[in-house]
């Protein structure tokens, strides 16, 4: 069974810098794509970015892109997500999501799904 545990979602001050951490079990995880989404109230879910197997490969969404980095660590079995500059607009549940191609996170389908981390950018 394959279960994704987000941590390290919190309340920051606009400006700040906070680090997701997603760690996995139940799955070859290097035979994974891996990523975030993240869905603020009454907003549509939005695809945030995404990583290949390797790390050798990495995606982002217009919205984070130059602010946000994603990393993993395939001997830890683990995924991060490095966030600076955060503005209030990044307020939202923060998901972290694996699949075995990046079509499927551009699809917003990707197969596994942890149960979320709430960011709270403060203006």
């Amino acid at each position: 069974q394959v279960h994704l545990v987000e941590s390290g979602g919190g309340l920051v001050q606009a400006g700040g810098s906070l680090r997701l951490s997603c760690a996995a079990s139940g799955l070859t995880f290097g035979a994974y794509v891996m990523g975030w989404f993240r869905q603020a109230p009454g907003k549509e879910r939005e695809f945030v970015s995404a990583i290949s197997g390797s790390g050798g490969r990495s995606y982002y969404g217009d919205s984070v892109k130059g602010r946000f980095t994603i990393s993993r660590d395939n001997a830890e079995n683990s995924v991060y997500l490095q966030m600076n500059s955060l503005k209030p607009e990044d307020t939202a549940v923060y998901y972290c999501a694996a699949a075995t191609q990046i079509r499927a996170f551009y699809s917003d389908r990707p197969g596994y799904w942890g149960q979320g981390t709430q960011v709270t950018v403060s203006s």
